[in-house]
């Protein structure tokens, strides 16, 4: 199993080989999901002046669910909707390239300084955008980044109405973020 650490500096530095290799890792799921975890938890502690102890928790478990949730919807658009001719994919493969592009957002632990918590996540945002379509693009064998590109957008408007939807169910006001 290679070095995590390796792993998470070459998927944020955008290495499109480090996708290569985690989709073919069919061991990288674990990592992967400690990748989605950690992002997760950096992102609780740079909002944790909003949403305390509890915001942090929830924040975790929704990105564990939002990470399943875009990882099947992009296979599936990906696969059945926007395929091009030699994509070839698994759920497993999209699970860990996608979990591996959660990387960029170790830096939204940087949103507990006053003043930059919004700069922080959006700039995070932005770098995990981009991260995802690199692995999407990778997973998915397309030639075309444009195409990757509308796929992950597609996931992208369908986890931030998962994650508003979860905020609206647990009483969390968007607003006060």
């Amino acid at each position: 199993m290679a070095d995590l650490k390796d792993r998470i500096f070459r998927a944020a530095k955008l290495d499109a080989q480090l996708y290569e290799e985690v989709e073919a890792d069919t061991g990288a799921l674990k990592q992967a999901m400690l990748v989605v975890v950690l992002s997760s938890v950096a992102a609780g502690i740079g909002t944790f002046r909003y949403g305390g102890l509890s915001g942090m928790l929830l924040g975790t478990v929704g990105a564990l669910l939002g990470w399943f949730l875009w990882a099947y919807l992009t296979y599936f658009i990906g696969t059945r909707i926007l395929p091009e001719k030699q994509t070839s994919a698994s759920p497993g493969e999209l699970l860990r390239t996608v979990g591996f592009s959660s990387s960029p957002g170790l830096i939204r632990v940087f949103g507990i300084i006053p003043g930059v918590t919004e700069i922080v996540t959006f700039g995070a945002s932005i770098w995990m955008l981009i991260a995802m379509v690199i692995a999407v693009r990778q997973a998915l064998d397309y030639k075309s980044t444009f195409r990757a590109l509308g796929v992950c957008i597609i996931g992208w408007i369908v986890q931030i109405l998962f994650i508003a939807m979860m905020f609206f169910l647990f009483g969390i006001r968007l607003g006060s973020f």
